[in-house]
């Protein structure tokens, strides 16, 4: 019986090793096959008014569209984010936007994080070693602290920032509230330009997303993600004080 666990043991191993192999190469294909270029300011501008008559004449239709594009390009860590955040405030205004930008973008987040951690598990970081198992541990003791470092961190990839938490077992709704609460000021800030995108649109111009991230924008998302460290060191004061 104990043989029979063992080799059904390493059958689903090797069936998730598969299947994890499998979404990688996936995942590589569409990563370069260019289709990340579709969601690009140009296309925007090129079917602006096509878009915009079909948010007026079916406004339901085309929130649920944007949604579940931006889950997949979420979940599957496509370029293009960046301007279909953009779009959604250019065609639903700065706050719809940004409420339809951060439900998919959390959900496509939370779908690679299950998927990760459902094929991985949810220890994957202690099997590569020491330095990787330390990294793991501080992270779970401080999770919260550390997630809401990084999704307000403008210069990590957000596929990563998916990932790891799913390595070192950080719990779901940790997961979910940090994304959630750590994409909201990028969120607004660019949902906010989109909804100004018109103008220049009608102008003839060309918008360019370093527009958007200028010095003062990147400075206030860098100490917003300064502060949320400041927990760490709080927790482990009020841990001394309790011992």
């Amino acid at each position: 019986m104990a043989a029979v666990s063992g080799r059904a043991a390493r059958l689903l191993g090797n069936r998730r090793l598969w299947i994890g192999l499998g979404l990688v190469a996936a995942f590589l294909a569409l990563r370069f096959s260019g289709l990340g270029e579709v969601f690009s300011l140009e296309t925007l501008s090129r079917h602006q008014e096509a878009l915009a008559r079909l948010v007026a004449e079916h406004a339901a239709l085309a929130a649920l569209g944007y949604l579940a594009v931006y889950v997949g390009v979420a979940a599957l860590s496509l370029p293009g984010a960046t301007v279909l955040t953009l779009a959604g405030g250019f065609l639903f205004g700065a706050v719809a936007g940004t409420g339809l930008t951060l439900v998919g973008a959390t959900a496509g987040a939370t779908l690679l994080f299950l998927m990760a951690r459902r094929l991985f598990g949810a220890n994957a970081l202690d099997r590569l070693g020491e330095r990787a198992r330390q990294l793991g541990e501080n992270m779970r003791g401080n999770a919260a602290s550390y997630l809401l470092m990084l999704r307000l961190a403008p210069v990590f990839p957000f596929f990563l920032v998916n990932l790891v938490p799913a390595f070192v077992g950080v719990r779901l709704p940790v997961f979910v509230a940090t994304t959630l609460l750590g994409i909201l000021p990028g969120t607004a800030v660019f949902s906010l330009a989109g909804a100004g995108l018109g103008e220049v649109l009608a102008a003839g111009g060309t918008p360019e997303i370093s527009g958007v991230l200028t010095p003062r924008v990147v400075g206030a998302l860098l100490g917003l993600a300064a502060l949320s460290l400041l927990g760490i060191p709080l927790k482990a004061r009020l841990s001394r004080g309790q011992s």
